[in-house]
């Protein structure tokens, strides 16, 4: 089996993806999924660090219950994260003084089998009056910013027992009033939507794709788009992009060709993104990178395709510009449109990988390695490495960036990192 090396890196890349212009973008809500307020890596201006060390720079530091490994949001005055307890799913308010308002349990914590992986895997989301959590177990709930529990299920023992040869990696997306999860695995696949308000199911449609062994399992979060009037769910793996349409679930388009050699261990962890009236495809275990038009009878087709990737960050996206983080630390700066590289140079060398995602604050972009140790480059027509920020505490969150500070999710706590 191939998977075991590396695989639950995927937890850094599970991706909540809200579409811009259908949720409240602003300073109250800076950071509602794990990719920020624009579902690509982009935070909302500010001015936020650039250098800091273990003794310099740090706010605070709050350890946690337990193991975890999903990247926080905030919603207002409010840091919402999840991590596990005594055998129990919790989620967290804390506040931004790094103390714990409420801790509610939400369901029995299922374990991680990978040594980076953990019964909390996935990232909440939030509309700034609800938060959404999902784990391991199956088990997904929305509570209201008191800790106040509205509604919960658990997807495997109403749809069908995980069968995933790993650890859970999609989180929940919001869209017009819905929770949408993703479930791409062995069997069952679908895609399931619950009313945010009541916790009701308002649609569920299979996604069983051709693909074969361990090529069927996906790890990725779906993106949105407004596709000519039509809220568009976009969703990548099993060899295959879809596309459905957010109010029924009705598939839109579909193309696959993302494996023509039949490799059976395809399993998919990075996310796509939008660019555009583009969708950017990490594929292949980091090998390839397509993009496929959104929108129109042109829907699904692909517009261009490169020999590159990563396999577990997913890429982020600013205006025509494309920064793709390998897992080696390789990191090329595309052109979103063509797909030609502009360049592309390799961070320092370490024994240490790369599962975080690249997020774009103002002119800078931030890389984060499994040490914790964050890299700072110039998002510009060169390289430009900035600053190198050694932190001794492994992670595979996603730095979270909020009210001029950036908040770091370890395993086991959440630091503040302050100008």
């Amino acid at each position: 089996m191939r998977a075991g090396d590396f695989f639950l890196r995927m937890i850094a890349i599970t991706s909540i993806c809200v579409l811009p212009g259908i949720g409240p973008l602003s300073a109250e809500q800076p950071w509602p999924n794990w990719r920020g307020p624009f579902g690509d890596g982009r935070a909302l201006d500010g001015n936020y660090p650039i250098r800091w060390t273990e003794s310099e720079k740090i706010a605070w530091r709050l350890d946690l219950p337990d193991r975890g490994a999903s990247t926080p949001v905030v919603a207002g005055d409010r840091i919402l994260t999840t991590a596990g307890r005594d055998g129990k799913n919790l989620l967290q308010s804390i506040s931004l003084e790094g103390k714990i308002l409420w801790t509610v349990e939400l369901g029995e914590e299922v374990a991680g089998k990978h040594a980076k992986a953990s019964g909390a895997n996935s990232s909440p989301v939030t509309d700034g009056e609800r938060v959404v959590a999902y784990f391991k177990s199956g088990d997904l709930a929305c509570c209201d910013l008191q800790g106040k529990i509205l509604w919960q299920d658990n997807l495997q023992k109403r749809f069908g027992e995980d069968s995933l040869w790993w650890d859970l990696g999609t989180s929940p997306i919001l869209v017009d009033g819905l929770v949408v999860v993703a479930v791409m695995q062995t069997g069952p696949s679908y895609l399931v939507a619950y009313d945010l308000e009541t916790g009701q199911v308002r649609w569920k449609t299979d996604r069983m794709m051709e693909s074969i062994e361990e090529s069927h399992q996906a790890y990725t979060t779906p993106v949105v788009a407004r596709i000519e009037g039509t809220t568009t769910i976009i969703t990548l793996g099993a060899d295959h992009a879809t596309a459905h349409r957010a109010a029924d679930g009705k598939l839109l388009w579909s193309q696959g060709g993302f494996n023509p050699g039949k490799e059976q261990y395809f399993r998919t962890i990075a996310s796509p993104v939008l660019a555009g009236d583009l969708v950017l495809c990490p594929y292949a275990r980091g090998a390839t990178l397509t993009a496929l038009r959104t929108s129109g009878e042109d829907g699904g087709r692909q517009a261009w395709r490169l020999d590159l990737g990563a396999d577990v960050p997913t890429p982020a996206v600013t205006g025509n510009r494309v920064y793709l983080c390998g897992d080696k630390g390789l990191v090329s700066c595309l052109e979103a449109a063509t797909g030609k590289i502009l360049w592309q140079e390799a961070l320092p060398k370490s024994r240490h990988d790369f599962s975080s995602s690249p997020v774009i604050a103002g002119d800078h972009v931030y890389l984060t390695r499994e040490d914790g140790t964050t890299f700072v480059i110039r998002h510009a027509d060169s390289f430009d490495l900035v600053a190198t920020n050694p932190v001794d505490s492994a992670t595979v969150a996603t730095p979270v960036f909020a009210h001029g500070r950036i908040f770091l999710r370890t395993y086991d706590a959440i630091l503040c990192i302050a100008p």
